[in-house]
């Protein structure tokens, strides 16, 4: 059943003034995103005929963006997204869901950083986890895991974090078995952190090095480096979030948990609640 109020009605009654007011300011993505989702299912995309085999009633379907920010066209690739995923899960094995956060200040530089800190997020998480489950003293293994980026929270407030899926131990410096971690402990969270901070804390200044950073408004004196250095020293001594625990339902639940994070909409059309022309209501 269609919802009585769907972001494509708002998006189709406002956005063209909204893109044509905000011209300096949205991506050609975020343009496109929004295209999409004003044509989604109408008649600008096509359609088809169905029938029923059993009455022969007939009715004009309109085909789908497939743009992964619709709110309507998300279902299916998720449940197909988790089917490959639960295919891969190592049976017999404890998993363990790990989160590593960026702290408030270096959130509000990735907002104006998007590709470049993301990047960074994927690429100081992953080394982090493999070396410490390397260490002879916490696992002694090779690690594999599966890694998804969320960028807001509940209150749709911009809160990047990375969600790890990982099986409770690894394989073996000779390759020849399989070294199980404790049951119920993965590895610890504090020397998590500490790597993490350390490698990431690295990139980000050779980013600046390199003149991969933009900074706009508040965040515009940062380009001075000495400037920089002041504004990052705080956060070198900060202990950053990293969440480690067995899921309670198994490796299951915590798929199907990211799998509504990595097709999943910042508000889906079911939390809209009223649209009076200016002013949106959501839960």
């Amino acid at each position: 059943m269609r919802p009585a109020l769907e972001v494509a009605d708002i998006f189709r009654r406002c956005g063209p003034h909204y893109r044509q007011t905000h011209a300096d300011a949205l991506s050609r993505a975020q343009r496109r995103a929004m295209s999409a989702i004003e044509l989604c299912r109408t008649a600008a995309l096509g359609g088809h005929v169905e029938e029923c085999d059993a009455c022969g009633h007939q009715r004009i379907a309109y085909d789908s963006c497939r743009h992964h920010c619709c709110p309507k066209c998300q279902s299916l690739a998720r449940a197909q997204w988790l089917e490959r995923r639960q295919a891969e899960l190592l049976s017999e094995v404890e998993y363990f869901h790990v989160v590593f956060t960026l702290p408030e200040p270096i959130a509000t530089l990735a907002y104006q950083n998007k590709k470049t800190l993301y990047d960074l997020l994927f690429r100081t998480t992953a080394p982090t986890l493999r070396t410490i489950a390397a260490d002879p003293k916490h696992l002694g293994a090779e690690i594999g895991f599966l890694s998804a980026l969320h960028t807001w929270g509940q209150n749709l407030l911009h809160h990047p974090h990375v969600h790890c899926v990982i099986p409770g131990g690894g394989i073996a410096p000779d390759g020849e078995r399989w070294i199980a971690c404790r049951s119920g402990f993965f590895l610890p969270v504090r020397v998590l952190s500490r790597l993490f901070r350390r490698l990431f804390l690295d990139q980000l200044r050779r980013a600046l090095d390199a003149g991969a950073l933009r900074f706009h408004g508040q965040l515009e004196p940062l380009r001075d480096p000495r400037a920089f250095a002041a504004w990052l020293a705080p956060a070198a001594h900060a202990e950053w979030v990293v969440y480690a625990k067995p899921p309670f339902g198994g490796a299951a639940q915590v798929l199907d948990y990211v799998g509504r994070y990595t097709h999943r909409v910042a508000i889906s059309n079911n939390r809209l609640l009223r649209f009076d022309g200016d002013s949106v209501l959501f839960q």
